[in-house]
Parts: C-alpha cells; sequence; structure tokens
C-alpha cells in the first residue's frame, strides 16, 4: 500500500487457497509478459495459456519461466487438453506438461463429449504429478446441466484429486453459470456455492459486473477466474472497495450515509 487507509479490507497473501485470481493469457508476448508481472503479478495466482495456444506460440517455456519466478502458476486451458484427447493423445498430453515444466493442468469437458468416469480417470492420473484444475459446463450453448448434474460432477471431480474446480462461462460470460444477457444465474450459484463450497470453486467471470457481483455475494477473497490481463488490477479495486462497484461495501454503517441514493 501506498498509503494506510482503514476499513480496506484484508486479503489473503500468497500463496492463496481462496481469493486466487485467474489471468487468461490470449498470447501474450515476452515483453507483454514482462509488464504484466511488474503491473499485476502481485495480484495474480495462476495464467490459463487460454484455448490451445499453447500448441503454437513463440517462446512458452520463457513465460512459463517469468510466470514461475513472479509465483505465479500457469498452465494450458481445457481446450489443449480435448484438442489431445480427442486425437488419442493423453500420453503425449502428459509428456508435453512434464516437458515445459507446468506444474498445473486443467482437465474439462466443455467441447467434446466423454464419459464422465473418463474424465475422472484422467483427473486422477494427472493429479498423481500435478495439480488440476477441472473444469465443469458446456461451452455449447445448447447443452445445459441441471443443478445436480452440476453439484455431482463438482463434488466427483473434487474426490478424484481436482485441486478446485473452475465453473464454466467461456471468456464471453454469456453461458455456463451465466444467462445469455451476462446476469448470474443465481439459482444454480446458490446450489453450487452450498454443495459443494465456494473457495473450492473458480468462479469464471470476465466482466467487471459479474466481477462484483461475486464479491458481494461471497466476500472479496472470492475465486475469480478468465479476467483480461488489464483487468486484474481493476479486479483487485472491487476487491478492496476502491472502485465505486464495491465502494460501500466494506463501510462501517456510519460511513453508508454519505452514499448516493440513484433513483
Amino acid at each position: 500500500m501506498n498509503v494506510e487507509l482503514p476499513y480496506i479490507p484484508a486479503r489473503n497473501g500468497k500463496p492463496r487457497e481462496s481469493g486466487l485470481t485467474m489471468m487468461m493469457d490470449k498470447g501474450l508476448s515476452l515483453r507483454e509478459t514482462e509488464n504484466f508481472i511488474e503491473t499485476a503479478g502481485d495480484y495474480t495466482d495462476l495464467v490459463k495459456l487460454a484455448f490451445g495456444t499453447g500448441i503454437f506460440v513463440k517462446h512458452i517455456d520463457e513465460k512459463i519461466k517469468l510466470y514461475r519466478q513472479a509465483n505465479i502458476r500457469a498452465y494450458c486451458g481445457g481446450t489443449m487438453f480435448e484438442a489431445f484427447l480427442v486425437r488419442g493423445m493423453f500420453d503425449e498430453f502428459r509428456r508435453f506438461i512434464s516437458g515445459h515444466h507446468l506444474e498445473v493442468c486443467e482437465v474439462s469437458d466443455g467441447t467434446i463429449a466423454f464419459p464422465h468416469e473418463e474424465k475422472l480417470e484422467y483427473i486422477r492420473i494427472l493429479s498423481q504429478d500435478v495439480t488440476v484444475l477441472s473444469e465443469v459446463g458446456s461451452k455449447v450453448l445448447h447443452v445445459v446441466l441441471e443443478p445436480e448434474q452440476w453439484v455431482k460432477c463438482m463434488q466427483t471431480e473434487l474426490q478424484a484429486g481436482s485441486w478446485k474446480v473452475i465453473a464454466e462461462a467461456r471468456e464471453s460470460g454469456t453461458t455456463g453459470i451465466f444467462n445469455h444477457d451476462g446476469s448470474a444465474n443465481q439459482s444454480l450459484v446458490d446450489v453450487l456455492g452450498k454443495e459443494v463450497g465456494n473457495d473450492r470453486i473458480m468462479w469464471e467471470a470476465p466482466n467487471k459486473n459479474q466481477q462484483a457481483w461475486f464479491i458481494r455475494k461471497y466476500g472479496n477473497n472470492v475465486n475469480i477466474g478468465n479476467v483480461a490481463p488489464t483487468e486484474v488490477v481493476p479486479l483487485e479495486t472491487l476487491r478492496l472497495g476502491l472502485r465505486s462497484d464495491t465502494f460501500f461495501d466494506f463501510l462501517p454503517a456510519e460511513m453508508q450515509k454519505y452514499k448516493q441514493n440513484i433513483s
């Protein structure tokens, strides 16, 4: 902090188990990676090398090393896992992870369909070597899971060895745990938070209004993912009550009188 202000809510320190921020790297250059770390590295816990970019982007090993030196864990997005799996190359996927010294991987079934028991077995195998994040929810708009299906998938994946389960929303924030207009599916989120546990879920929430909604609901140490590189610092201001959207959420009652009434 450059100055001490009272009523700034406490943030868990790194390495964190809750209050995680996952940034979505869609192909940053080495220079952009260095600049990102300088400005937002302290507020970032995980970086997802999004989509299948890990297959072809340049300097992947150098980027992973830069993130590691900044105490940020990089991993390849679940689409890459699925790209290997659909080609019958699970063993090659494991070798890719090992060869690039990745300590985290993502297991998902958001694009391709295969039995959930197989997914659990992949989680069991991979969790012997690396930290596993598993994603629940489809990227296909017309594929809708019932709340009890979400709960069952998340609970069994955690039992199989996942560290956290990711609640799908895509980079658009218009599917999975969100409605087509970007608003939260509140009843679904309520069920997941109660039955699975908020701290065990990484909520994908790429947009400011969605991030603020989760902070108001679960507090400033909620896990939030799919954050754009330029939005990590703004997200931290939401977590600290230093942005209008959450400004009054952490202030005492005697200061609430200053809140503007907007009719």
